[in-house]
């Protein structure tokens, strides 16, 4: 009956010094316990039953204990309430305000109002209902050894289900079994990087715009990351011919980021071209695939060459980035070696979110809710243009095809002020010189390089409006874009 009973005890741990009776090291651990604070006022104190087996000591020794600590006003004692550290013990005294040795910093600028900035969807619109739902069944029916420390290569479950996903809604040539889970797109890359590194690569080409975080990542790997001219058509892969040393192109396909174009036939077939003839590797980074707002469907690259192009997807921007759920498609013959520098101490998604998705997947709410944000971002994204248009015909809207973000053009020379007068509006806003790879290229086009990269993804819907108004305000006149 004892040990039944400890079993749903609460944990308490006590030092008891042995130089003394069972009783008095008790009554001496809890009192300074309480005294110092390590036990908080009001914190519930296992029964005494409990206490005693777990102390192994005798039932009677720690009711003794509590009662003279109860009279001493330590603790106190009501039926149905339990035993407890009293209120009215105080907390040590907090120690002296350390001397200033040097002036106070000024206090840090207060979040901005309002967020605009790109590639981070509307976290507020997360389908926690359906999701709820396919973590339950998933829990249902998860095999036991589910709640080991799972597998390098993922769930087999949700392998599976994205193969079939991803042949159906992007063209993608996927076995199960040449798929690899990673805790984010990031982490993919990073194993990539490496993998080629350690086969004798010294750099990777990458888009002249492009997020900066994903070349650092190529350079920690000891890749030197070579930028791409980016133009109206997309980067300009007929420019790798001629590069030794190159072993990998890192491309967003189907919608450039952040310019926004889609990679012209002519250019596929040219990177498609440059690694078969080289041995290198296209990295296609699908991140927003799913979201297409003019009717032209623009498939994966990967399906021209599933031996020389990985595929790189994640669901960060469908669902949320909180998940951590991110796959590679690879190359029969990558397999191996990048499960084994996996391997090697990666971190892993959890396996229950990957049944949960593989859940949402198979049920259909995964295909629901995307079609639901595609709705919901398109509406958004007609709204930046009809606003713009009424109050700023001055500057121009590009990038609109597809994706959770636009590019505002700007009058020369009024990015920087722009986004200092976005600050001043309370506005979270990125430039376009963000996104420039170090070494500058020529802009699409022949246009300004002057522009702000919009992302209408991010805010709740409450929001939205407040955070066009406050572009709105941002935005330079219109003499500015006259020259005058």
């Amino acid at each position: 009956m004892t040990d039944s009973w400890a079993a749903f005890g609460r944990d308490l741990y006590l030092d008891l010094p042995g130089t003394q009776g069972k009783r008095a090291a008790l009554v001496h651990a809890l009192r300074d316990a309480a005294r110092t604070g390590r036990l908080a006022p009001g914190t519930r104190l296992p029964s005494s039953r409990t206490l005693a087996a777990d102390l192994s000591l005798a039932r009677n020794t720690v009711a003794e204990a509590y009662a003279e600590l109860v009279a001493e006003g330590w603790l106190t004692a009501r039926q149905g309430s339990g035993t407890r550290v009293a209120e009215r013990v105080s907390r040590p005294p907090a120690a002296p305000a350390p001397v200033r040795t040097r002036p106070p910093q000024p206090a840090a600028p207060p979040p901005p109002a309002y967020d605009l900035t790109a590639g981070t969807p509307d976290v507020s619109a997360f389908p926690r209902t359906a999701w709820l739902a396919a973590a339950r069944q998933a829990l249902t029916t998860a095999p036991s050894e589910a709640f080991g420390y799972g597998t390098v290569a993922g769930r087999p479950e949700l392998r599976t289900v994205l193969a079939d996903y991803l042949a159906r809604a992007r063209g993608v040539h996927a076995h199960p079994d040449r798929i690899v889970l990673c805790a984010g797109f990031m982490q993919g890359l990073a194993l990539l990087a490496r993998l080629l590194r350690q086969a004798g690569a010294r750099e990777a080409a990458v888009e002249s715009y492009g997020l900066p975080f994903h070349r650092d990542v190529l350079d920690r790997a000891g890749l030197r990351p070579v930028p791409l001219p980016v133009d109206a058509h997309g980067a300009r892969t007929d420019t790798l011919t001629g590069r030794s040393g190159t072993g990998a192109v890192l491309l967003t396909p189907a919608h450039q980021f952040p310019t926004g174009v889609p990679l012209h036939p002519d250019r596929r077939a040219a990177a498609v071209d440059w690694a078969r003839r080289t041995g290198g590797l296209v990295l296609e980074d699908d991140y927003d695939g799913e979201f297409r707002y003019d009717g032209r469907q623009v498939g994966a690259l990967q399906s021209l060459d599933p031996d020389h192009v990985v595929y790189l997807g994640t669901a960060s921007k469908s669902l949320a980035p909180a998940l951590r759920i991110s796959w590679l498609v690879l190359p029969e013959r990558l397999v191996a070696p990048l499960l084994d520098l996996k391997g090697t101490g990666e971190w892993q998604s959890g396996s229950l979110d990957q049944l949960t998705l593989a859940e949402f997947l198979a049920g259909g709410a995964y295909d629901r809710h995307v079609r639901t944000m595609r709705l919901r971002y398109r509406r958004r994204r007609d709204q930046l243009v009809a606003a713009l248009a009424a109050h700023a015909p001055h500057v121009r809207v590009t990038g609109l095809a597809a994706g959770l973000h636009a590019v505002v053009r700007l009058p020369a020379g009024t990015e920087q002020a722009t986004l200092r007068a976005a600050r001043r509006n309370g506005l979270a806003v990125e430039g376009l010189a963000t996104f420039t790879a170090p070494r500058p290229a020529a802009d699409p086009a022949g246009e300004p390089a002057d522009a702000l990269v919009v992302g209408y993804g991010h805010p709740a819907d409450h929001a939205f409006s407040g955070a066009l108004d406050a572009l709105l305000r941002s935005l330079p006149p219109p003499w500015e874009a006259d020259g005058r």
